[in-house]
């Protein structure tokens, strides 16, 4: 779980919540808001949980969103442990970092997003595109959504 930063074509800065399964490469959320705090990746975080189930352990960096005691309660009530990189460490989360930076590549640089709205709507519409239609190196070449729903099912609407 990480962050990644971009503006609207206002220059209104934007945060985007980017969560990726690392076995499988499946991308659940990539949500975009003004501002993000701690309840926002709870709530976050909770929509994608009541889909798929909780986790065991969810690796995070050590932004404020992160170390918040809104999460660490959530976690604590739901069984999961946050896992912290190290402080200047991008590497110890590296599969986020890939993630972000395709994410960046292919949809951040390629669109120009008017709202707040504008924003998650062609957001949503890569993140389909990345967990049921790119093949992914990483996964042999498969679609994320074959390994993470091995009935072939498609995502959700986040």
């Amino acid at each position: 779980m990480d962050f990644v930063h971009d503006q609207l074509a206002t220059g209104k800065k934007l945060r985007i919540l980017t969560v990726v399964d690392t076995h499988s490469r499946y991308c659940p959320a990539a949500d975009a808001r003004f501002t993000y705090r701690g309840e926002n990746v709870v709530q976050t975080l909770e929509g994608i949980c009541r889909k798929t189930g909780y986790p065991k352990t969810i690796r995070v960096d050590n932004g404020s969103e992160f170390i918040s005691r809104d999460l660490d309660l959530w976690a604590y009530a739901n069984n999961v442990t946050l896992d912290f990189s190290r402080p200047g460490k991008p590497t110890d989360n590296g599969f986020i970092e890939a993630f972000n930076s395709k994410l960046r590549s292919e949809c951040l640089n390629a669109h120009w997003f008017l709202t707040l709205a504008d924003s998650r709507e062609k957001l949503e519409t890569w993140r389909r595109y990345y967990n049921e239609e790119r093949p992914h190196s990483a996964v042999g070449y498969n679609v994320p959504i074959a390994l993470h729903n091995p009935g072939g099912a498609t995502s959700q609407p986040s």
